[in-house]
């Protein structure tokens, strides 16, 4: 049979408008790009999972996504997701979706709130590359240092750190599950941060795949690329293959407790007093207050936990705490001592009984729906500024805050040091969430109550900007979007993360990634030639 010309063009149009030759096309051009690029000896074809031909696909996308709203049917996925197994294969990757015009995401740990290390609402197709194989941590107790591989969590490094020494840690976040190659990119705040600053200010070298496939170190990379990513957040400058961070002194025994209040139990005044004296305390002691919800439906209320470390023995713990907030009334049978590693296990939520080896395990125990946003807050917040929010909580299904103390190390490195800028001046930092356990919860009822909260914190809140948290990434502020990323536009939100570290890192990122390769929904942008 002859075809005519007619139907050979409604053919050709039908196959290359096929999601599945699309999807295939994609994936087969981008083996054979990698095996004349790289010199891995490994077939890449065990490195794929596509959603076609590997049940593995949903399990390996899933694996680390912390918010589940971005793991519905509905939200965009991946071509396929690419597993490297070092840093040459991230290297061919790079310049095979350059060469091939591939969109890529790059995935560390999950925990992006907004999801942008493994979705794109804003371009497809894309693919992820996972970086969940490199996770080898090397720790040199002698030189006070470790090299940390992007692809670790947190309670990994935290784990083989003290495996070594029982008087060294590391002053990085609390939350155990976190891949330390995206946190550190957003500052890396932590229960030790009063006494030593943010993981970011504790990075001594790095090793980072550029625009042009090239690994470079810190000298390498220079002295403003090393800046910028060290707090200018993750997915703008390249990808993080390791971190060389500094190791800080810790006192072999600890001190930790929680104390509740609620509101009949006088609450409200706690909290007050609380924000004149948080940021002024011992260096050494790190009072986070938990809020939330308690009782049932019938007779709810706002319980406040004050849930702490101290680098120290319970004795000198209670005098400092005589001493600087005596209104808490805190007692002998609240503390408890125990080791710096025992420490991250109660500040990170496990149970008393918990053996330190469930950190290596690299679980994450709390996935859930949610939305987030986070604050600044420069001024104690009145009560009844409280009292108006103890009326919203009452209102919502499962709502939480955090307050954060700033002060001590924080308030004495410059807003300039590193992209973060939130220092001298911030009294503590909010962190909203908002969470469903179910998928077909009424998630419009919840963010529009999240955003409601907001708003009404507006006057209690830090001003021109009203800053924010890049590591609770919020694209209510603003989003680029498309390719073509707007300087002005994304300065709106920028100017929230960063203040005026902001100018600074589009110009990094306008030396080493002009073409704008490495990009996302927030994305730094490349400054306009006309500001360069």
């Amino acid at each position: 049979m002859v075809l005519s010309s007619s139907s050979i063009l409604s053919i050709l149009v039908v196959l290359l408008l096929s999601p599945f030759v699309v999807s295939f096309t994609i994936q087969d051009r981008f083996l054979q790009c990698l095996s004349t690029t790289s010199h891995s000896s490994y077939p890449f074809s065990t490195a794929m999972y596509t959603p076609i031909d590997n049940s593995s696909f949903a399990t390996v996308l899933l694996s680390t996504a912390q918010n589940l709203r971005y793991t519905l049917p509905s939200v965009p996925k991946p071509e396929f997701i690419f597993t490297p197994f070092n840093e040459s294969d991230i290297q061919a990757a790079v310049v095979c979706c350059k060469q091939l015009g591939i969109h890529f995401r790059v995935r560390s740990g999950g925990h992006d709130y907004e999801a942008v290390s493994y979705v794109s609402e804003i371009e497809s197709p894309f693919i992820i590359i996972d970086l969940a194989k490199l996770r080898s941590i090397d720790v040199d107790i002698e030189d006070s240092s470790a090299w940390v591989q992007a692809g670790a969590t947190n309670g990994e490094l935290y784990y083989r750190i003290a495996e070594k020494s029982k008087t060294h840690g590391f002053a990085a976040g609390l939350c155990t599950s976190l891949g330390i190659g995206g946190h550190i990119t957003g500052g890396a705040y932590g229960p030790m941060m009063r006494k030593y600053g943010l993981g970011a200010d504790n990075v001594i070298d790095a090793r980072i795949i550029d625009a042009q496939g090239r690994i470079l170190d810190r000298q390498a990379m220079g002295e403003e690329l090393f800046w910028a990513i060290r707090g200018g957040g993750g997915g703008s400058f390249g990808i993080i293959t390791a971190w060389k961070v500094k190791l800080v002194p810790v006192p072999e025994n600890v001190t930790v407790f929680t104390v509740s209040k609620t509101l009949e139990q006088g609450a409200t005044k706690l909290l007050y007093r609380w924000q004149q004296v948080a940021d002024k305390l011992d260096e050494d002691l790190f009072i986070r207050v938990i809020i939330q919800t308690a009782g049932n439906k019938g007779n709810r209320t706002i319980s406040t936990s004050y849930n702490a470390l101290f680098l120290g023995d319970a004795n000198r713990l209670l005098k400092v705490m005589e001493e600087g907030f005596p209104e808490l009334g805190l007692t002998p049978k609240d503390c408890i001592e125990t080791t710096w590693l025992g420490s991250v296990l109660y500040i990170g939520g496990y149970p008393s009984t918990t053996p330190p080896e469930v950190l290596l395990q690299a679980k994450n125990i709390l996935k859930s729906y949610f939305k987030a946003k986070s604050d600044f807050v420069q001024e104690p917040i009145p009560e009844t500024g409280l009292e108006g929010i103890w009326i919203r909580f009452l209102k919502e299904d499962s709502p939480l805050m955090i307050w954060n103390p700033f002060g001590g190390m924080m308030s004495k490195i410059s807003e300039s040091e590193t992209p973060f800028p939130h220092r001298k001046g911030d009294l503590f930092m909010i962190h909203y969430v908002t969470s469903w356990q179910n998928a077909s919860g009424n998630v419009g009822r919840h963010i529009k109550w999240m955003r409601g909260l907001y708003k009404y914190m507006t006057p209690y809140v830090s001003k021109n900007p009203r800053e924010a948290y890049v590591n609770y990434r919020d694209l209510d502020l603003g989003m680029n979007r498309n390719t073509r990323t707007n300087f002005k536009k994304a300065r709106v939100w920028g100017a929230k993360y960063y203040k005026d570290n902001f100018y600074r890192l589009a110009l990094v990122k306008s030396m080493v990634d002009p073409e704008n390769i490495f990009r996302h929904e927030q994305s730094i942008p490349p400054l306009p030639l006309h500001m360069r």
